[in-house]
This record gives C-alpha cells, structure tokens and sequence, in this order.
C-alpha cells in the first residue's frame, strides 16, 4: 500500500526538526527544547517508521544506533592522506618554525594563525556525498585505516547528513573523537562497580569505546567529535581561511572548539598557549598541547609538505601528562583522622611539568587492583595540580625480584593496632589520642565547643603549641604554663591567664561531652549522650563489649567496633588516665535500672498502630530497655502487629514467635 503525501512529508519534517535538535545541543551546546520534547518527536518518528518500514533511510535519526556487530574492520585506503604533525616543546622551536615559514615565504608582514587546543582523542575522516555520510575511518598510518562507519554513526555530534546548503558534492572532514572527562569519570565508575578493570586515560578509553565491534556499546559511551580540517573537496568549494572554512563546517552541523582563535605572528602564538594552559584543567576534555596553522589557505598550498608532516603547521605540546617509572618502595602514611594510606616511593620522573617521587595508592583494594609489586614499572599520571597517580602496572617488565605489597598491622607512627571494618576500603589507626599523626585533628576536636568547650584555644594556637613541643596529646593541655602560652605569637600574659582560666574551668564537665571530646570514630554528640544515659559511667563504657553495645539504640555493629577498639588500646587508656588525674571530672549518670524491665529483648514493630506512631512505640520501648529491630528471625521475642500486618506476621508465626496487637502493646505499658 502507498504511503501517502502526507506522511511522507510529516516523516521529513521529523527528521530536519531532529536534526536541527542534534544540532543545537551537540555541537552548538544550545538546546532549543526540553529532553521531553525532544523524545515526543523521536517516538513519533519511530512509531511513523515502524508502520512504513518503506520509508527507513540510512540517515533517519532513528538509525544512529543499530545493526549487528561486527566480525572485525575492514580497512580504508585515504584519497588524502592522514599526515602528523611537527611537534615544538618550547618557545626556541616555536620561533624556529615561524622563521622557516617567514623565509619560504618571502613574508614582509606578520603571517595569521590559526590556534585552536590540541584534543587527545582519535583522529578520524568521515567522507560526505551529496550532504549524506557514506564513511567513517580512523587515522591508521596515515596512509590506511579501519572503517568504522557503524561507531560513528553513534555518536550525535556527527551529522548522518549535512545540514543546510553549498557544501561541496564530495566533502571529507577530518577531526578528533574523544571522550569527555565527565563521561570518562561515569564510565570509570561502572566499571569498578561491576569488577571491571578500568580505563587508564580518556583517549585509551575513546579509542577503546571507537573500535567495539557491537555499535551499541560505543553509542552508550557518551563520545564527541570536533571536526579540525577538511581532505578531499569535490564538487564545490570552502572559504580562502582555514578559520573562515571550519565557521562554515559549523553551519553545515559539525562542532567546532570554542577556544578556537586567530592570531598575528607567532608572539600571538605564544600567548595564546600560555593562556589554554592556564584554563586546560577547566576545560571539559582532555587536552595534550595546541595546534598552530597558518590561516591563509592559498599560503598552505605554497608551503607544502616536508616528509609526512605539512609546513605550515605545528603542534606545541604541553609538558607528559603521563611517564613511565618504577616503584622502589611502598611506604605507608597516617593521616590526621587515622587513615592509612599506602604511598609509591618512585625512581624521579618528570611528568605534568614536575618531578614526581611519590604518589598515592589510596588503599589496599587499589592496590590488588592495579596488580602492583615492588618493582614494578608502572604509568604515572599527573594532570594539573592533581595529586600523581598509579594508572597502570606493566607486567611485562615486572623483574623476577618484585615482593608483595604487605599491609602493616601497626600504625607506623604510634604502634597502635590498625583497624579495617568489614566493608569499609580504608584502614585506621586506633590510637587516636596517642597517635602523632592524630595529635592536631584530635587536640583541636577535644577543646571544641561540643567536647570540652576551652574558650579560646583555637586551631592556630593548637597548632603553633604542638610546633613547639609544648603539648603531644590533650592530656598535656592541662600541664601548659603561663610562660609557654604567653611565648605564642599574638599571646600576651593576659591572653594566657584567660586561656589556663579556660582550661581550669574545662575540668568540671559532663560525661557525655568527655566521651564525645575522645574522638572515638562515628560517635558524635548525640551518641555519645546515649552511651552516658545507657551505661552511666565511663567505667562501663569502657569495658562493654560489641553485644552490650548493640543493645543500645542507636548504636549499630558499625559504632559498636569503632568503640570497643578504640578502649582496647592501652594509648587512649593511659591518655585518659592522665586526664582524671589532672582533675578533669564529672558526675556519674543516674541509670533507672528498674525502667530496664525489657532488657535483652528484642521487638518488631509491623503494620499501622492507631492509638500512637510506630516510631513513638519504639521510643517506649526502647525506653525500657528493648531492642527494636527491623526484621523478624529466630532471635525476635515478639512481633507488634497493627493493622495491614504483612510479611513480617507471617513470618512471625511460621517461627512461631509471641504475636501482640496494640492494645495487647498498650496494656503492657
């Protein structure tokens, strides 16, 4: 059956207004309509196709991504050939290359650029006919390379088909694939969640998403295309400048760089080098120098070619983001909260604009994912003023010498036991009170005004006293003198009457705030207050186990660790004892043990409760001593039932656990 008039033109409407879409959010970075709309409009061009599979055409919007994967590439030849570039590594061969160029030339006057950032992706060449792509290919050597039209076909800043009118019959452009660094962040991410090994580097991870055999997995890996030049042009012809033909690229549906500029002479060059690197870490995409032409187009033709490069142009590279070097050591810090963090100690290299020696490894799940050994030779990366970092392990120039990496069981500075929680990637050192690495983050946390509450011992003074040796841990706060204080700088003798006044009326305070004052890892004020009203004394914190802490509200498996290992190291325990021996005090909390008329039991609370909320029954309950939990097993003593009970009362009575409803609940109370 015919498809009417009608159709046909609502299809073609379709599309133009898709295409003007894609247009105007990828490469203009502009959108006209909201992600609804412009869904509306793709569904209603799919659901017009799929009832007129007559009128599916290779450059329908709707084609981006389909088609079985591939078997492998088949290669490409280039018309044109894909030549490199020169490349200049400081401002002697910059003013080299405009000299040869002033020379040829036989140039008066100052020569115009072309500058535009040096993109680290994958050069590509995508041939257009009659305005529709027939062709995509990667560089290769130059001379050869892989079809990869299906890939790019995928990638929505590549027009399927050119937009507008004047373009040449047979058009090759030729630019840069790549992958955005919030993109190349979101895939790094999935990869580790899913256990798989992640990509070292944008480009590895573009060119790795550009040669998938199945289209679909490079149409989910989110890549761009900014188009840089032009090859063969049949047919027609572009503008007399190489800037002024891109502008025109632009029209016809092809991003272009923003950052693109011209300038006069290669003074203009050098500065506008200077200020890419300035705002290269900005940048949305990862770059790796910056490319200079000379804009005249006619000028181009009389330079030529040297070899496989051209004349007329040159790439000024930014100084390795990433080198090779080898691991002598694996050392490991403490940092101010007790974090452990292994750190590569490396033969010096030179990368990112500095000499590396050193650089993180995070934790010990990083480093069984890198593979690493001592001795290994590895990649390091430093981009910016990102701290370096171990990207890769190569395992071919692993020597027969290498050793395992081997986790200490003491912290390294104070000798307290180093701590790892199930579930947790990162390992601590107990001894917070004691530890060196601890001194200041714990010094200042004590006198804060939550904890012990010492007017006027702020952060700098903390720090400048621990400089000095006056003070190793909080205990020695109470031992300072009226001549170290005054000594500080900004500290007069009135200033450090005022602070030993504060420190004097510190000493009365309440157990609670001592406990919280301790620093003891994920307990804060509020627990720290449970734990005083549940045990009353410090004594039987100190010496509750992880089952009698879990009996408290509030404090999970989690906290319960945290506390038992933190009073199982004799430091804390000494620090502690100097404390109440230069008078810090405070009175016991009266404990109503006859309230505890529940304790050791624990309740399930299900349905809706009409005569109260569910959280005001677990207050009650908790009140008295129980335990409130929030699934139903074996150890459950009995199950509140309100209304709409559900799978928690089945459950209940399959294990044949004591069943109350609510008034049941209330008499009780």
């Amino acid at each position: 059956m015919p498809v009417s008039e009608a159709i046909i033109q609502k299809v073609e409407a379709l599309r133009n207004e898709l295409e003007q879409h894609n247009y105007r959010y990828y490469v203009m970075d502009d959108p006209s309509v909201p992600d609804a709309e412009y869904d509306r409009l793709m569904n209603e061009l799919k659901a017009i196709e799929g009832e007129n599979p007559s009128l599916v055409v290779p450059e329908s919007p709707t084609q981006r991504v389909g088609g079985a994967p591939l078997a492998g590439f088949s290669q490409v030849t280039h018309e044109m050939p894909m030549l490199s570039l020169e490349n200049a590594f400081n401002q002697e061969d910059m003013h080299d290359f405009n000299r040869r160029i002033v020379e040829r030339l036989g140039a008066g006057g100052a020569i115009e650029y072309a500058c535009e950032p040096k993109l680290d992706g994958i050069a590509v060449s995508l041939l257009y006919e009659n305005g529709q792509l027939v062709q995509g290919a990667t560089r290769g050597d130059g001379e050869t390379g892989e079809d990869i039209t299906q890939n790019v076909r995928t990638i929505n800043s590549i027009p399927l088909k050119l937009l507008g009118s004047g373009y040449p019959e047979r058009l090759e452009v030729r630019g840069e694939i790549y992958m955005p660094k919030s993109s190349f962040e979101a895939l790094n991410k999935d990869a580790e969640r899913m256990g798989n090994k992640p990509f070292v580097n944008p480009r590895n991870a573009a060119a790795g998403s550009l040669r998938q055999l199945d289209p679909k997995v490079t149409a989910s890996r989110n890549l761009e295309m900014c188009c840089y030049s032009v090859g063969i042009v049949e047919g027609g012809a572009l503008r007399d400048t190489h800037s002024d033909s891109l502008y025109c690229l632009n029209q016809w549906g092809f991003r272009i760089n923003s950052e693109m500029k011209v300038v006069e002479d290669i003074e203009g060059c050098l500065d506008y080098y200077q200020s890419i690197g300035e705002k290269r870490n900005t940048l949305p995409y990862e770059i790796d120098g910056v490319v200079f032409k000379v804009n005249n187009l006619a000028l181009q033709q009389r330079l030529g070619f040297v070899s496989r490069a051209p004349r007329w142009a040159i790439a000024h590279k930014f100084p390795a983001q990433e080198e090779l070097t080898r691991v002598i050591d694996v050392e490991f810090q403490v940092g101010r909260t007790g974090a452990v963090t292994p750190v590569a100690r490396l033969a010096p290299v030179f990368v990112g604009g500095v000499t590396v020696s050193n650089a993180t490894l995070h934790n010990m799940d990083e480093i069984a994912r890198l593979g690493l050994m001592v001795g290994d030779t590895v990649i390091i990366r430093r981009a910016g003023d990102v701290i370096p970092k171990v990207v890769k392990v190569v395992e071919e120039k692993r020597p027969e010498n290498a050793k395992a990496v081997t986790f200490p069981k003491q912290c390294p500075v104070c000798e307290s036991e180093v701590v790892q929680l199930e579930g947790e990637a990162v390992a601590r050192c107990s001894g917070g009170l004691f530890c060196a690495a601890q001194r200041k983050e714990a010094i200042k946390h004590f006198a804060s005004r939550k904890a012990m509450d010492i007017d006027g011992l702020g952060d700098k003074l903390v720090e400048a006293l621990v400089d000095e040796g006056y003070i190793k841990s909080v205990a020695d706060l109470y031992k300072l003198t009226r001549y170290q204080v005054a000594s500080m700088d900004r500290m007069a003798e009135k200033s450090a009457d005022n602070l030993l006044g504060a420190l004097e009326k510190s000493k009365k305070t309440k157990l609670s705030s001592f406990v919280y004052a301790l620093g003891i890892r994920e307990v804060g004020e509020t627990t720290a207050r449970t734990l005083s009203n549940a045990f009353g004394t410090l004594e039987k914190i100190r010496s509750a186990n992880v089952e009698e802490l879990l009996a408290v509200q509030d404090v999970g498996p989690i906290v319960a660790n945290h506390i038992v290992s933190f009073f199982e190291q004799s430091h804390n325990n000494e620090i502690i004892e100097q404390l109440i021996e230069v008078g810090v005090h405070w009175p016991d909390v009266l404990v109503d043990e006859s309230s505890k008329v529940l304790e050791g039991k624990t309740f399930v609370i299900t349905g809706t409760l009409s005569q109260m909320s569910r959280e005001e029954a677990k207050e009650k309950l908790l009140a008295m001593g129980a335990k409130v939990s929030g699934s139903v097993s074996k150890k459950t003593h009995c199950v509140i039932a309100g209304d709409a009970a559900g799978s928690k009362l089945k459950k209940a009575e399959e294990l044949g656990i004591q069943v109350m409803n609510e008034q049941a609940f209330i008499d009780m109370l």
